[in-house]
């Protein structure tokens, strides 16, 4: 049986990426700082923001002194713009079961799965990366010597 609140890597790391780029004190990130940040894979992490920047989420500039910033400011960008680059249209999951079991007649699990759904569609819908870079303290990175790890 799935995860009840099942998020994929790809999704995670575009959170996780427009977060820090919003809370970057010169307003970039490089592909690789925001890597070994989250301890990511740097190839699959630069196939995330290039997703990210061809729907306008991001944009980026090579050389010295380049990187990742944001498209646009952090309170235009909602996290299911974010969801909808990586994940495609959302779908809320209709049956935890592989395949459903349930005959039609109800679930298992009453209407928990729906309203559990909705609610994560409703916050996506409703938080943005400046909500999010808010909510992380000021704007201040949190890498890892922030946090205590070693």
């Amino acid at each position: 049986m799935r995860g009840v609140l099942n998020i994929s890597e790809a999704f995670s790391l575009a959170l996780h990426s427009a977060a820090m780029v919003a809370a970057s004190h010169g307003g970039k990130e490089t592909a690789r700082s925001i890597a070994e940040t989250m301890g990511a894979s740097e190839n699959h992490l630069s196939k995330v923001l290039r997703r990210m920047v061809r729907e306008g989420i991001l944009v980026s500039a090579r050389g010295p002194g380049g990187g990742f910033s944001l498209g646009r400011p952090g309170g235009e960008i909602t996290l299911m713009e974010i969801y909808q680059c990586v994940e495609g249209p959302f779908r809320p999951v209709e049956c935890l079961a592989p395949k459903p079991v349930c005959g039609g007649g109800g679930c298992v699990f009453g209407r928990l799965p729906e309203k559990a759904a909705a609610e994560f569609r409703e916050y996506l819908e409703n938080t943005t990366v400046e909500d999010i870079k808010r909510s992380l303290g000021k704007g201040e990175r949190h890498d890892k010597k922030d946090r205590g790890d070693r």
